[in-house]
């Protein structure tokens, strides 16, 4: 049986902001990777990516604020060529 959940109203039509808080939400919810993936009827691997992308922080501790859709981005990590040492 599923757990009745209250309808999500966007303030707006921002596509990534909308998925940043259903991600968030569903973490919250499920309180680990793997439920939140099947409450969002994705792959984990799916979910890890998005959570990567959109910026979720604190998605291990359990505390899924998701960031303001205007906060500076991180800057990428290093590129291939230097974690296997390719020229």
């Amino acid at each position: 049986m599923k757990t009745p959940v209250s309808p999500i109203t966007l303030e707006d039509f921002n596509l990534e902001a909308a998925e940043r808080r259903l991600c968030a939400l569903a973490l919250g919810l499920a309180g680990n990777i793997v439920g939140a993936a099947q409450l969002l009827g994705i792959t984990r691997h799916a979910l890890k990516r998005r959570i990567i992308k959109l910026d979720i922080r604190g998605s291990r501790t359990g505390t899924t604020e998701p960031e303001p859709s205007e906060s500076p981005r991180r800057p990428p990590g290093p590129g291939l060529d230097r974690k296997y040492g390719c020229p």
